[in-house]
Order: C-alpha cells, then structure tokens, then sequence
C-alpha cells in the first residue's frame, strides 16, 4: 500500500452489515486510513444498541480497533449522517437497505449482487474501466445519492488477470476453473463435515455470475447524451466454480482465444508491462504492483502469495500453450480484500479523487 498525507476533511464512512464477515473486514481495512472515518457501524435490529465489540463474534486475526470496540451500533431504520455507506449485507435485503441509503443522499459502495447488471450502475475495477464511473449521471436518486458496485470475488480474478490480454489482442472465448476460498462464504460459512478431505463443485449463483459480469466490466463506455452507456462485450465464458479447504484466496483456472495471433513472449511481455493507470496508481489502497507474473511453476499459491500487495495484487502464473483454446494460466486473487472490501473501498478512493464524493459534514 501507498503511503499517503491524512485529509483536512476526513470523508465520514458508514458501514452497513457491520457485524457481518464482509462488514468486519471494512472495519479492519478501514483503521487508519488516511482519507476515511468510520462514523457509524450499522446493523441489524438485534445488535443495535449495543457496543461493537457485544455485538459482533470478531472473527479478524488482529483485534477490534480499539476506536471501534465501544461504538454504539447502529440500527437500519435510523437515518445516516455520513457521507459514504459501504454495504457488505446480504443480498436478500440489499435492494431495499442500499436504495433507501441512496434515496437520501449517500454515496452507497456496494459489495452485493443487487445492482452489478443495471446498466445504470458502474461495476467496477479502477484499474480496469474507471470510466464507467461516469454512469452515476444516468442514477435518478434524489439528493444526488448514488450507487457503485464492486464484482463478485472470482470475477475480480478473471477480470483483472484477463485485462492485459484483453487489450492487447483481443477475447474471443474464457474457459474458467475456480478453486474458491472458504472464506468466501461467509461465516460460519460450510460444514467442517462436508469440506475437509473434499471439494464441493457446486457454489450457487457462482457461475452464472463468472459468465456475465466481466463482459459489463470489459464494455465499452459511450458518453452518449442525455445518458452515458456500457456496452457489454460479447465473448463466450463458461465457468465451473468449486469450493475448496483453503482459507484465503481463490485459485483460478483460466484458458483463453485471442482474436489476434500472439507468441508466449507477447502473452508473458502483457501481463508484465501492464500498469494502472496513472488516476488510480496514487491511490491509498492502489498496490506497487497490480499484477505479479510468476515464472517459478510452483507459483502463485494461496497460503504463500495471496496477501501480496497487502491483500490488492492479483498473481499469474503456469503460463502455457493450450491445445483447446490459446494459452492457459492461473490467477490468484485474495477474495475478501482485493474481491470485496478492499476493492470497494478503492472503488470510493477512486470517486473521491474524481471530486465525486465530499464531505457533506458542513
């Protein structure tokens, strides 16, 4: 991570599902950060009222920042006085929870599936399409609310292992393996019984999303009038996803056509000269490095390399040829920091930096 001078105005943050596996890690992203204070911790019914620290089952290897061990939580149905609201809550009530914290004015950075396909809504990777923040003009909230998602953890890896490619010669098919991460499923998460000494090839909703969501993220914007635009992609992806006895970091599979003729060298020389661009790489949450390229076959491995980059830095590596498709590799992403709270709060670091969202404190 970057280093980086503190705001004069600190940007006052909420965190929506608070309690929750995904709201804890905002939490513990979140302490210290140069740009942002945690303002309110929001939850449900149940545990307002309550200290954070009586409220949640902390489930961090670091302990409760002590500046939030004794806040008071807050419940849903009181009304917000920040200026972002990170949202890690469930998406059987995240429509109406995130449309109401819109509807009055906040900048809402969602980590749920709800809003990711309207075409309103920016789904985003800033080093991938920070344009397609332009979108939030199209939003018809009242009080200039608005709404940015962050993908699904796997289409994190895919997406950012698959960008330099992706400009460099064009996608004409992805055929997609993930080894997805315990973690990713929230806690308590999968049986004990039923993951140890196994592999679950099934993980709901998972593949469906692998297959859609990276065209939205790889799409071309058009600043059209009156509205700005994506155009999706229209490459084929088929994706299989299984669950996996690793903690951290999902492990992925991924064999590719290219539209355009590319020697290894050219594959190898993408993937190593790519950079992010210059609006994103000053950020705090920006890694040195984007992505890494492994050469040593033994590499990139969960339990070795997946908090490179603090957690941010996607890895390649096994580059080959493949006698289906084209070439085939593997990517490692760290699937609760880089594929959820930590790309959502790049996501508003992105926002910020664009003059998008202030302060609203004065």
């Amino acid at each position: 991570m970057r280093n980086h001078q503190e705001m004069k105005n600190r940007i006052r943050v909420g965190i929506l599902g608070a309690t929750g596996a995904v709201g804890q890690k905002f939490v513990e992203l979140l302490d210290g950060h140069p740009w942002f204070e945690i303002t309110e911790l929001i939850a449900s019914e149940r545990s307002a009222g309550k200290s954070y620290r009586d409220a949640t089952g902390w489930l961090g290897r670091k302990a409760i920042p002590d500046t939030m061990a004794n806040v008071t939580v807050r419940g849903v149905k009181e009304k917000s006085d920040c200026d972002i609201v990170f949202s890690g809550v469930d998406s059987s009530v995240a429509t109406e929870l995130e449309s109401g914290y819109a509807s009055e004015g906040l900048s809402v950075i969602s980590n749920a599936r709800n809003f990711r396909m309207d075409p309103t809504v920016p789904l985003l990777i800033p080093e991938v399409n920070p344009e397609h923040v332009s979108l939030i003009k199209s939003q018809t909230w009242p009080n200039d609310g608005f709404i940015i998602t962050n993908p699904n953890c796997s289409t994190v890896g895919v997406v950012c292992s698959v960008k330099p490619l992706f400009d460099a010669f064009g996608l004409q098919a992805l055929h997609v393996t993930t080894m997805q991460a315990l973690s990713g499923a929230g806690y308590p998460g999968v049986s004990s019984l039923d993951i140890q000494g196994n592999v679950l090839p099934f993980i709901a909703g998972e593949e469906e999303k692998v297959e859609t969501e990276p065209l939205k993220i790889l799409g071309t914007f058009v600043d059209s009038v009156p509205s700005p635009v994506v155009n999706n992609e229209e490459f084929a992806i088929s994706a299989q996803c299984n669950r996996v006895s690793v903690v951290d970091g999902h492990l992925i599979s991924i064999s590719v056509r290219f539209k355009e003729n590319a020697s290894l060298e050219d594959v190898e020389s993408a993937f190593r000269n790519f950079n992010s661009p210059s609006e994103v790489a000053g950020l705090p949450s920006s890694p040195d490095e984007f992505l890494t390229f492994f050469e040593d076959p033994n590499g990139p491995q969960p339990v070795r390399h997946v908090m490179l980059g603090g957690g941010m830095t996607v890895s390649v590596g096994r580059l080959k040829r493949c006698s289906v498709l084209d070439y085939r590799f593997v990517a490692l992403v760290h699937n609760t920091i880089r594929g959820a709270a930590g790309g959502a709060i790049l996501n508003a670091e992105l926002l910020v930096s664009k003059g998008l969202i202030k302060s609203r404190a004065n």
